[in-house]
């Protein structure tokens, strides 16, 4: 059955969607943009069946209060929205909405967030090993360290219970490189995520905007993964 989407943001990312849909039985039926206000009843009108937002971090909370009024869920790609994320969960508890955010849509970076957790644990400090994130963007991306690179040093901290810094590196046209390094005195080791194309993330969007549909409460990729896996 073909999921009808409503896309917030059609800059690079939202055009690598726009294209990519109709190979996953998917049409993006609006586009809202810079210079476009959409309602609730717009998106009832277009039976929106999800929304995906990968709009600007200032715009993130009223697009989740139009969907919400709407009663459609929301994947969010946006990052650099932290200082607003607890009043949007807070709304979307009290509305019983759906809403699913991750900072970075590529399964394979799902998946690397976990061996991230694990070798940060696993090569400690007491065995002598100190711990780093390197991450490298693309010139025009605004946000510094990435919202992958926020998590991947969450976690790995946890796992660690010491501190676990992130050194940013903004070049060229790189859609996205997240390095674990793991240093010791005469070895180091080091995991690394790369994204070669930008279709990894729309690929990643569409199929979290097809996992949402129809499901109430607040999920990530990991959730995604989960459940298509049968694991983890």
């Amino acid at each position: 059955m073909t999921l009808r989407i409503a896309l917030f943001g059609v800059g690079r990312l939202g055009r690598e969607i726009i294209a990519l849909a109709p190979e996953r039985e998917a049409v993006v039926a609006t586009r809202i943009g810079r210079d476009r206000v959409v309602t609730p009843e717009v998106l009832r009108a277009e039976a929106i069946d999800v929304a995906i937002d990968v709009s600007v971090a200032e715009a993130v909370e009223s697009n989740v209060t139009v969907c919400l009024a709407a009663r459609i869920p929301l994947v969010i790609g946006v990052t650099g929205w932290d200082e607003s994320t607890s009043r949007v969960m807070h709304s979307v508890r009290a509305a019983s909405g759906g809403v699913l955010i991750a900072p970075n849509f590529s399964i394979g970076a799902t998946l690397f967030a976990l061996a991230v957790n694990d070798a940060a644990r696993r090569f400690s400090l007491s065995l002598g090993f100190d711990a780093a994130i390197v991450e490298t963007h693309h010139g025009r991306k605004k946000d510094a360290p990435s919202g992958t690179a926020r998590s991947l040093k969450i976690g790995a901290e946890a796992m660690r219970g010491s501190e676990v810094p992130v050194t940013s590196v903004r070049v060229g046209h790189v859609p996205g490189v997240h390095t674990l390094v793991l240093d010791a005195a005469f070895e180091q080791v080091t995991l690394t995520h790369e994204a070669r194309d930008r279709r990894v993330f729309a690929d990643g969007a569409l199929l979290a905007a097809r996992w949402l549909r129809g499901r109430v409460g607040s999920f990530t990729m990991m959730d995604v993964v989960r459940e298509l896996t049968g694991a983890l």
